[in-house]
């Protein structure tokens, strides 16, 4: 399983080049696809990215609902119907596409943030908007983890 983690600010050159971190790059080594996949986040202006291997998950969970419902047909329109497979380049970039450029409210630059099994790319304002947001309200909830019960 890739792992996902730091965050990286990128600039974006005018063909909507941008360099994928050689960190995130290493965790989708030995993937059935040299690259990406990303699609527009639902929650926020944000791109949702993971390799092929996380899209096959999708496509297994998916068989948990039942397969001519509403529910069905409202998640897999949004979940594979505006995903990209973006491949690296001989330098490591993609070329993101004009619709997920705008739904990300993306300029001259892009914030990968790790996020464990995926990553998302931001608007690296709109990320610390939401980073800080995201900090207020963990803190204000007392949210933590339970201690898996490792080593002793």
């Amino acid at each position: 399983m890739a792992l996902f983690i730091d965050t990286f600010v990128n600039r974006i050159d005018k063909k909507g080049r941008v360099s994928v971190p050689a960190t995130f790059r290493a965790a989708l080594t030995g993937q059935n696809f040299n690259g990406i996949v990303a699609l527009p986040g639902f929650r926020y202006d944000a791109l949702q990215c993971a390799g092929i291997d996380w899209m096959q998950k999708l496509v297994e969970k998916m068989g948990s609902v039942d397969l001519f419902s509403d529910a069905h047909d409202d998640l897999s329109i949004t979940l594979f119907s505006e995903a990209k497979q973006l491949g690296f380049d001989g330098e490591g970039r993609i070329v993101l596409p004009e619709s997920l450029i705008v739904h990300a409210k993306l300029t001259e630059e892009a914030a990968f943030v790790g996020r464990g099994e995926i990553f998302e790319i931001w608007q690296p304002a709109a990320l610390e908007a939401h980073r800080a947001e995201a900090r207020r309200r963990a803190l204000e909830k007392g949210m933590t983890l339970k201690n898996g019960g490792g080593a002793q």
